[in-house]
């Protein structure tokens, strides 16, 4: 446990269902004040009741992160509530059908962009301007990636697509933050068993076109991860980590 007596602030994006809610219970079990956000808001007032935060330590506020001004707004609230932040978790994603890439609409491809590495970017923004003004300067961005930044599934061109230029963002932000003792790492996950991975447990697609059932591990087990990245002193920082199901197909070949 950290014994810092400095308040410490976390924001959390798509903190109300899955990695983002593990991500806000580990670290509120740190004693660290939680801003989370999604787009309903009555999934994320659920979100804090079941992690046991109250109005005191957590802050739900309805976004949606690729809407600049919203995003704005957010980091306005964060300010207004509790002063600073000191990490930031940039986990709000999602994917489209698994169907040929021809089939998509752009619509469907701008979502994802829109959601998967606009939101990461425009948060970042936000984030990086409080951080290099706040006293004591400084702070951590985390970055959610995926598996899928270095191996795509069949049929996921506009979530893979992103999540490589998450890598990118990842390491720029690494890079500019150094002056202002900032520091930025990437969090990969494979088969965190969460709403968005019940289809593996009962079959998904594999490169060969067959379908199998994938192992899952515990969503707990990533939270924990990303508390130790945001606990690590700013002298130090983890680039990138990959946190998988042992059994899952994705060391090797299948």
């Amino acid at each position: 446990m950290n014994t810092n007596t400095q308040v410490r602030v976390a924001l959390i994006t798509g903190a109300g269902t899955g990695i983002g809610r593990a991500a806000a219970k580990a670290l509120l079990g740190d004693h660290y004040r939680i801003v989370l956000t999604g787009r309903n808001i009555e999934r994320l007032d659920q979100a804090i009741k079941t992690i046991g935060g109250n109005s005191e330590n957590c802050l739900p506020f309805a976004c949606d992160v690729g809407n600049p001004k919203q995003v704005k707004a957010l980091f306005a609230a964060c300010k207004e509530k509790f002063g600073r932040i000191d990490i930031l978790f940039n986990n709000a994603g999602l994917g489209t059908p698994p169907v040929p890439m021809e089939d998509l609409t752009y619509e469907q491809w701008m979502n994802v962009v829109n959601t998967n590495l606009s939101g990461a970017f425009l948060c970042s923004q936000e984030a990086i301007r409080m951080m290099k003004s706040q006293n004591p300067q400084g702070g951590r961005i985390i970055n959610n990636g995926s598996i899928s930044a270095h191996a795509p599934r069949p049929f996921s061109a506009p979530y893979t697509s992103t999540k490589h230029a998450i890598t990118g963002l990842t390491k720029t932000i690494a890079l500019d933050g150094r002056p202002f003792n900032i520091t930025c790492g990437q969090i990969d996950i494979g088969n965190a068993a969460t709403e968005m991975t019940e289809r593996m447990a009962n079959g998904i697609i594999q490169a060969d076109g067959t379908i199998k059932v994938e192992p899952r591990m515990d969503v707990d087990h990533v939270g924990q991860a990303i508390l130790h990245m945001a606990n690590l002193p700013p002298e130090s920082n983890i680039l990138t980590m990959t946190i998988m199901a042992s059994k899952m197909p994705f060391v090797g070949r299948g």
